[in-house]
């Protein structure tokens, strides 16, 4: 008999595999109907109106699979896969949203999503491109559906449901119980890496450029199949610049999340999957380049359609690496193999031949130029920079691909042991060029330019140049290494020039603002990064050759790790820092650490301020911590936690003695005292003063006959500059002696009075003590990152330059 399982909530999951089916149809039959609607030569346009309306029904279906799997994360359905394996009730709701993409089925979902939302916009902008542009649109759509099918065709499994019962996805003997659920009490929760608001904005921003990549290739495929040559370039320019802002953003976020959250101990590590996104934004900045210079010499043609091609089958590619599990250890970003490795290698020879296919069935008819561009055009010079960055993304594909190729032939070949010392030996040049390109090509004209009028247009530019560079340099101590003097000479000389051009431009020739701008903002970028990858200096420099904590005598540099006792005060860099104290909020530990910074010249205090460096204390992960920075114009002070005790939880065995002295295993061994009044007795962390004698002391439901006798002995204990008064009791009932102690639980004492000796007038005092608590302390690491202010400053400014050109390519595109 089939088991019925209790308390499980089928219909939500149920539903959103409908969904799921129906947008896989609905993507199949749009593309479909908008590749008809295209090859008819006729007037009718019904293929084309069940084209849209699949398309709509579509993103219908998409908005129905997001919902119905929130739903089933925001209320703790832990009897789906997903949500058991991504959630967890003690996440707050921002961290829910986030752990909706932290798996391979949601940030497919994402891409889906971006996906359907342009798909709308080009049925209503597209115009007489909407049937041919959306055919391959949809053609995309109906992959990234299949990747959430989970069906089995033929003994092949099709994609992974987000909706997938757990019971389904995990074997084991509780499953057999029809009351598996009231054993499943929480999930496995989000990973402490992606616990932060980063997560939340940085996915959702990357999926969207990587789904704009999709319309500029749409574009370029539409062009060579209608033979509209010269007109697919122009409609798919502002496209092709939104989705390189959208995606730079996108990588830039990453960035600023791992400065920010993660211990990376800087802003790009060259991991594998940062090399797979930004591969393909270079390429498609090297599209727009040579769009640019087709569109107005008519030259590099085909490098343009080409360029434009493969930047969208390199976003598959890229996603091919993040999720087919082949990077396995090499990347911290990458997904388990969820059986989609094939899947995923369709995807991308579908595409590839598509690309290639349609150029190779064309190849004729292209509108190519006999002519050579002329040394001084600025055609020319946009080729040779769009060759340099492709070079560039060669390089970066072929190290990075080193795990794929290992896969592929049974090969062995070793990654290089230093990633980025290794990628930025090979980067630096490319930079350079491509600097001196972006700025010198601003005083070229098409087709031909007068090399008099050339020259006499940057050779002040040129000056100021080697002068800045010069106090640049000096200042920020570059000038270690040839190659980042080049590089910074390079990108002012960028810097000046296209400021030159932006000066002309509010002048009244506003259309060149954009590219300028958005040249100056790159050119700050480069300048920003180099200063703070060259010059960035570990802060925290333990000088006494003594090794922090166990294991860290195999980190790399446990010299650049500093360990903190609890309010002991350490000197650092013109800093004196002191751990202050700790606070548990949830599952992470936040550390405060107190930075004061001194004047050299009077040795006082010229500011002061903390930092709160947190860890979470991770049962699979270890210690996973994220820094925290103090800002500077000009440097910041990261700060991070490499190592801390493990927390524990008081004991609840542990019993209080508030009178009598039944249990003494809590205190070390006592130490006996004869004492009179005005003694004083040190103790840990302070003293105990003897005032006197209480002769007529009462003991409660103990009534004195005659006879007996009950002394008081009267003590002020004062620790940690607090005082406990204190009255340990000595009694003589019935002719013995008893003694009741008196426990202190804040000063961490226990004082008994046992016996009075009259001929020496003195009185036994009995000090005992707590052990003393170990010392708390962490490991903590400092880096000084100077000018990377420039690197996020330059972002954002080369963001305001695409929107500008987005704006100025738009209007021109309206009359295609």
């Amino acid at each position: 008999m089939e088991i019925q399982f209790a308390g499980e909530h089928q219909l939500p999951g149920k539903l959103g595999q409908f969904f799921i089916i129906l947008s896989f149809g609905t993507a199949l039959l749009s593309a479909i109907s908008y590749y008809f609607a295209t090859i008819k030569d006729t007037q009718d346009d019904s293929w084309k109106r069940i084209g849209r309306i699949s398309a709509w029904l579509n993103s219908l279906a998409v908005v129905g699979i997001g919902s119905c799997l929130f739903y089933i994360i925001y209320n703790h359905f832990f009897e789906y896969h997903y949500a058991w394996a991504h959630s967890s009730r003690s996440l707050p709701v921002y961290y829910i949203i986030s752990s909706f993409w932290e798996g391979q089925e949601g940030s497919f979902w994402l891409w889906m999503f971006w996906q359907g939302v342009l798909a709308n916009i080009l049925i209503w902008k597209a115009k007489s491109w909407e049937s041919s542009v959306m055919t391959t649109v949809m053609f995309s759509q109906v992959f990234l559906a299949s990747m959430l099918l989970g069906v089995d065709i033929l003994g092949t499994r099709i994609g992974s449901s987000p909706f997938i019962l757990l019971r389904n996805a995990v074997e084991g003997p509780v499953f057999s119980r029809p009351d598996y659920l009231s054993l499943i009490q929480d999930g496995n929760g989000l990973n402490p890496l992606l616990q932060n608001y980063w997560m939340v904005i940085h996915p959702p921003t990357l999926f969207l450029g990587f789904a704009s990549m999709i319309v500029p290739f749409a574009y370029a495929v539409a062009g060579l199949w209608e033979k509209r040559y010269k007109e697919w370039p122009t409609a798919a320019l502002p496209w092709s610049l939104f989705a390189v802002m959208i995606l730079g953003t996108g990588i830039i976020m990453g960035s600023f999340w791992a400065y920010e959250a993660l211990n990376f101990g800087g802003f790009w590590a060259w991991d594998p999957v940062e090399n797979a996104s930004i591969i393909p934004w270079l390429t498609l900045i090297a599209g727009v380049h040579v769009v640019l210079a087709y569109k107005h010499s008519g030259h590099s043609y085909f490098t343009a359609t080409f360029l434009v091609l493969i930047s969208f089958v390199l976003v598959l590619y890229a996603s091919f690496l993040t999720r087919s599990g082949v990077l396995g250890e090499t990347s911290v970003h990458s997904f388990t193999d969820l059986g989609m490795f094939w899947h995923l290698v369709i995807y991308i020879i579908a595409f590839a031949v598509l690309a290639i296919g349609i150029l190779i069935v064309r190849w004729k008819e292209l509108p190519i130029t006999q002519k050579d561009e002329e040394t001084y055009s600025r055609e020319f010079w946009l080729f040779i920079g769009a060759l340099i960055l492709t070079v560039s993304c060669i390089q970066v594909i072929a190290t990075t691909s080193i795990p794929v190729f290992n896969a592929a032939f049974g090969t062995k070949v070793a990654p290089p042991l230093d990633a980025i010392q290794h990628y930025n030996k090979w980067q630096t040049p490319f930079a350079v060029f491509v600097a001196l390109i972006s700025g010198f090509t601003q005083f070229l004209k098409y087709r031909n330019t007068d090399s008099r009028k050339f020259y006499a247009s940057i050779a002040a530019i040129l000056v100021a140049s080697v002068v800045i560079t010069a106090a640049f340099v000096y200042i920020t101590r570059v000038y270690t290494n040839f190659m980042f003097i080049a590089l910074t000479f390079a990108a002012i000389f960028s810097i000046l020039c296209n400021a030159r051009i932006l000066a002309d431009a509010m002048k009244g020739k506003w259309k060149l603002a954009g590219s300028s701008v958005a040249h100056i903002g790159f050119a700050l970028l480069l300048v920003g990064a180099l200063v703070a990858a060259a010059t960035n200096k570990v802060i925290s420099v333990n000088s006494s050759g003594v090794i922090p904590v166990a294991g860290f005598e195999k980190a790399d540099k446990p010299g650049d790790n500093l360990m903190l006792y609890q309010n002991q005060p350490a000197r650092m860099d013109g800093f004196i820092i002191t751990y202050l104290s700790d606070t548990t909020i949830g599952p992470n530990t936040f550390y405060k650490i107190n930075y004061k910074l001194l004047d050299e010249a009077s040795g006082k205090i010229k500011e002061e301020f903390n930092l709160y460096p947190n860890a979470q204390q991770n049962p699979k992960m270890g210690l996973v911590a994220s820094p925290d920075t103090k800002h500077y114009l000009t440097y910041d002070i990261y700060t991070h936690i490499n190592a801390a005790p493990q927390l524990e939880k008081p004991s609840e065995a542990e019993g209080h003695d508030h009178e009598g002295h039944s249990d003494d295993e809590h205190y070390e061994k006592p130490s006996t005292h004869q004492v009179s009044p005005g003694d004083t007795v040190r103790v840990r962390n302070g003293y105990i003063l003897v005032k006197g004698i209480n002769r007529s002391a009462t003991i409660a439901k103990i009534p004195l006959e005659k006879g007996d006798a009950a002394v008081a002995l009267q003590l002020e204990a004062v620790v940690n500059g607090r005082t406990y008064p204190a009255e340990p009791l000595f009694l003589i009932k019935g002719g013995n002696k008893f003694d009741f102690a008196k426990s202190l639980e804040e000063a961490g004492l226990k004082l008994r009075f046992p016996n009075i000796y009259p001929d020496k007038q003195k009185f036994e005092l009995m000090v005992y003590q707590k052990p003393e608590p170990p010392k708390k302390w962490v490991v903590m690491k400092a880096i000084k990152f100077p000018y990377i202010n420039l690197f996020w400053g330059g972002t954002i400014i080369m963001v305001i330059g695409f929107l500008l050109s987005i704006f100025r390519r738009s209007k021109e595109s309206k009359t295609v």
